[in-house]
């Protein structure tokens, strides 16, 4: 899942929702620095802790356990792998990791499009419940539940809410942009203008799937 499939159901608690995004913008700020899940389950339910604290800690084990099953589920299996197939065969000599790393994050990205489609204001309620969380405190809370510290958090959660970059994932030019950016911070080869008729039957697909990709099969 990505940002919206992961909080879009806890807008009216912005600690909580920050915390189901928590382990999204470490992958950006600092792939090194991982939270754990036991500990941020006993921060959760610590009564000692104050509500925001709780919250942070609470949707990040939320943002975990939603992970587990949606990347077990047949119907993510069947479409990232058939995204795979398709990017190998679009990707000139590309036999490697890209085509399945790619086809992985375009299914989430591609579920948080049609997301935002089929009701615009998601979006926007999404980062106005953000806006309302002091970014320092969940910094300092990620810090509380790794074991190697972050110093840049707080100013990627600054910037992630000025650049509204959810909403370009609707345009297939913007999207591509974002992808490129991905592959450099993974340090993979660019992606060229190879996808440019391959994007709409991906949304398609995925808009197809959405309901059955979101749900949990427990």
């Amino acid at each position: 899942m990505n940002y919206l499939a992961h909080g879009m159901r806890f807008i009216d608690q912005p600690y909580f929702l920050a915390g189901t995004a928590v382990p999204d913008w470490l992958s950006v700020v600092d792939r090194r620095v991982r939270v754990r899940g036991a500990a941020a389950k006993e921060l959760a339910s610590d009564t000692r802790q104050d509500a925001d604290c709780r919250g942070i800690a609470g949707g990040i084990v939320r943002h975990l356990q939603d992970d587990l099953w949606f990347h077990e589920t047949r119907v993510f299996a069947e479409t990232s792998l058939r995204f795979a197939v398709e990017l190998r065969d679009l990707l000139p000599g590309d036999e490697g990791f890209r085509p399945s790393f790619l086809g992985h994050i375009l299914v989430e990205i591609l579920i948080d499009a049609t997301l935002i489609r089929r009701q615009r204001d998601v979006a926007d309620r999404y980062y106005d419940a953000l806006a309302n969380i002091d970014p320092e405190r969940v910094q300092a809370v990620v810090n509380r539940l790794s074991k190697r510290p972050t110093e840049h958090l707080a100013t990627w959660i600054r910037r992630f809410l000025d650049v509204r970059f959810l909403y370009d994932y609707l345009e297939d030019d913007k999207l591509l942009f974002r992808l490129e950016q991905i592959m450099a911070r993974v340090k993979l080869p660019p992606l060229g203008d190879h996808l440019d008729d391959w994007f709409p039957v991906a949304r398609r697909l995925v808009e197809d799937r959405c309901d059955q990709l979101l749900t949990s099969p427990a």
